[in-house]
């Protein structure tokens, strides 16, 4: 079948169920699992489809970020090894810059447990764990987001830039083959400030943000230096992590 006659069957059973997976297009398709990943990469480029982890969904049904408390909730044991393995890549004295997410609250509860850090962040929760901890800690001020429990907007990117630090660790919304994702527009931006004033970039992000739907790029994966994950990606986000240089830890 010619790619083109494969790309409007594609659009077609999508159109019909929302979302199908590799295995089923392979099938019904007669092609290779390589092959339907190929045509699912092109569709998504084209804006005809998006591609996820296993498969491609309808754009319409790209879902947008759970609230705050359900974050608290999901994935929480995964969370708490990224969390945990990521704070030993830090050292006494380091100063850093953090953004607002459920896994930075896991984060900072081993991270407090480092003397002598610098911390520069948007994210309320990280704070209640932090203090008491001996570290310097600097919110970021702006508007208060209750949401996320954070501040965000141009008085926090402002106030941001006030700084610099040598690290800065990011808890995105998704990872996929080119870029570090998010689903906020904010969020995104600021992310992006916090790159501007860090140079290294360490990314803290569960086996659930791999392929996942998002809009708005914070950095392209070459802008990554470590990546903290609970299981290895799967291979085609593997190679592109090993082309772009970036260090994948397994926690």
């Amino acid at each position: 079948m010619h790619p083109r006659d494969r790309h409007a069957r594609i659009v077609e059973m999508l159109d019909r169920s929302g979302s199908v997976s590799v295995e089923t297009l392979a099938v019904t398709l007669d092609a290779s699992r390589e092959t339907i990943r190929r045509d699912l990469a092109a569709l998504d480029r084209q804006g005809l489809a998006r591609k996820v982890h296993g498969g491609a969904r309808r754009l319409e049904l790209i879902p947008t970020e759970i609230d705050f408390d359900a974050r608290m909730t999901e994935n929480v044991p995964e969370k708490r090894r990224i969390a945990q393995a990521a704070a030993k890549l830090f050292k006494h004295g380091d100063a850093l810059f953090m953004d607002a997410g459920s896994t930075t609250i896991f984060f900072s509860e081993h991270l407090a447990q480092l003397s002598g850090l610098t911390v520069i962040t948007n994210c309320m929760g990280a704070i209640r764990h932090l203090s008491g901890s001996g570290a310097r800690i600097f919110l970021l001020g702006g508007e208060y987001e209750e949401a996320g429990q954070e501040t965000l907007g141009p008085l926090t990117e402002a106030d941001l830039r006030r700084f610099r630090a040598e690290h800065v660790v990011l808890t995105v919304g998704a990872l996929h083959e080119g870029a570090i994702m998010d689903y906020d527009l904010r969020e995104a931006s600021l992310a992006r400030a916090m790159l501007a004033q860090a140079r290294t970039l360490t990314v803290l992000a569960d086996h659930a943000k791999f392929d996942r739907p998002a809009v708005f790029e914070v950095a392209p994966l070459s802008r990554v230096d470590r990546l903290v994950t609970d299981r290895a990606p799967p291979p085609h986000l593997r190679e592109a992590l090993r082309a772009a240089g970036v260090e994948v830890i397994i926690a």
